[in-house]
């Protein structure tokens, strides 16, 4: 009788460490949902600035339409890439971002476009939601990291592989593409003269030859 009495006690304790191991997990998975969807806040945010930015600065650069292209089309990409996982969308984000890289690039070109409050507030809102969305996916990739510790460490990983929890994909981003690179409108002008050397102090008059 004792003995049925000591299995049933270890058993109960093994439910009991059991069901405290799986709501830990179910914790930190849905940690980790929450984390990605301010980071989908913040990218909605993005797209649907960017063709904002694009048709303000349009008309000023009318040789300038394939970098226009690039970054439609490189939304486009990063949206679709939404339904496909942290990894792919992570890839897709750094693509557009390359590409805003360059059309910020090329409107450095363009002092006109120091005028033009609209993109000035534009491109501000694009910077702030840049840096949102990087303390979003450092917050993200935390709780990722917690998370998949969490189930590749005992007593986690005997009932985390049976109950179907798996490693989470980290939202990456090239050290490069973590901000979109800022561009001082207001202070473009015209290319500085170049200095010119200080000439060197002229040579003293000879003396006369001997009579």
């Amino acid at each position: 009788m004792e003995a049925i009495i000591i299995v049933l006690v270890i058993v109960a304790v093994l439910i009991i460490i059991g069901i405290v191991i799986y709501n830990g997990l179910v914790q930190r998975r849905l940690r980790i949902d929450e984390a990605y969807a301010q980071i989908e806040v913040q990218l909605k945010r993005r797209w649907d600035l960017i063709p904002n930015l694009v048709q303000a600065v349009r008309g000023y650069l009318q040789f300038e339409q394939q970098v226009l292209t690039q970054v439609t089309e490189a939304r486009a990409n990063a949206v679709a890439a939404g339904a496909r996982g942290p990894a792919e969308q992570a890839a897709a984000e750094n693509a557009l971002t390359g590409t805003l890289r360059s059309l910020f690039a090329v409107v450095e070109n363009y002092p006109d476009l120091k005028a033009n409050q609209n993109v000035l507030e534009l491109q501000e809102q694009l910077t702030t939601t840049e840096n949102q969305i990087g303390f979003a996916r450092q917050h993200y990739n935390a709780v990722v990291l917690d998370y998949n510790t969490s189930v590749a460490t005992i007593p986690n990983v005997l009932i985390a592989g049976p109950l179907g929890f798996r490693p989470r994909e980290f939202f990456d981003a090239e050290p490069e593409a973590s901000t979109v690179p800022t561009v001082d409108l207001g202070n473009l002008s015209a290319p500085a003269t170049p200095s010119i050397p200080p000439s060197a102090p002229a040579a003293p008059p000879s003396a006369p030859p001997p009579a």
